[in-house]
């Protein structure tokens, strides 16, 4: 992966984990008077896949142990869900049901949960004493295919950035922190095809305690998506708001 690719994902992680460390939680969930989707122009969305029970055990007992060391850390819960993002991108709210439509097309082309994809190691994103710990999938040709057949059916809706107002925000936290918006906007090209890196994020802890996790033996295990859907992002990059769920057999 490119240095540009890392830079980008760096900057999202130091501000999550900054968060974290903070508030004790990754992100506020959305409260009763988060404006509904359609009050702004642009909205920003995670295009992702749900995993199957397989992964979710392995993500929970993750972010159990991770919690056990580090318990300013995250829960995986409603608003912290495990999945794989293929995609982050601003579309025009107007056209969120043609996105829901085409992408609908190619999930069900695809047949998503077809997919057979193998978690192989632990990794982090460093910041400073703590690190964005996930559990990282082979990027195999079919879901690089998929990920790249979704960039394009977006595409025409999409635009080149937004304000926060494209976000899940609370009154608490109502301005976006722009490294988001940034790498939002800059998703396609700098961190999908070559520099697409699937993983399920599984919590924070400290950099010592990760290094000493990722030296363990990692057991390679199997699991595919479960479902699909699209989201609304919130603040840190989090999938806060679910928008659409496909049809996916």
């Amino acid at each position: 992966m490119k240095r540009t690719a890392i830079t980008a994902m760096a900057a999202m992680a130091c501000a999550f984990a900054m968060f974290t460390l903070v508030s004790g939680c990754a992100t506020t969930p959305p409260s009763p008077s988060t404006p509904p989707v359609g009050t702004s122009g642009v909205t920003a969305i995670d295009i992702l896949l749900l995993p199957d029970a397989t992964m979710l055990q392995h993500a929970e007992a993750a972010n159990a142990r991770l919690r056990a060391v580090f318990p300013k850390g995250f829960a995986l819960d409603a608003t912290h869900h495990p999945h794989v993002t293929l995609v982050q991108r601003f579309v025009r709210t107007a056209d969120l049901d043609k996105v829901y439509a085409a992408v609908g097309k190619v999930i069900a082309d695809s047949n998503a949960t077809s997919l057979k994809l193998e978690a192989y190691k632990y990794y982090y994103i460093p910041d400073k004493e703590i690190g964005l710990a996930g559990i990282v999938a082979r990027p195999t040709p079919e879901l690089l295919k998929l990920e790249a057949d979704v960039i394009d059916a977006v595409t025409p809706y999409t635009v080149a950035t937004g304000t926060s107002a494209a976000f899940v925000i609370t009154p608490e936290d109502p301005i976006i922190n722009p490294m988001l918006i940034e790498y939002i906007a800059t998703f396609v090209p700098k961190a999908s095809g070559e520099h697409y890196n699937p993983h399920v994020t599984t919590g924070v802890a400290t950099r010592d305690y990760l290094d000493k996790m990722l030296a363990e033996p990692f057991e390679p295990f199997s699991f595919s998506p479960a479902g699909a859907a699209v989201y609304q992002l919130g603040q840190f990059g989090t999938a806060a708001r679910k928008l659409h769920q496909f049809d996916v057999k």
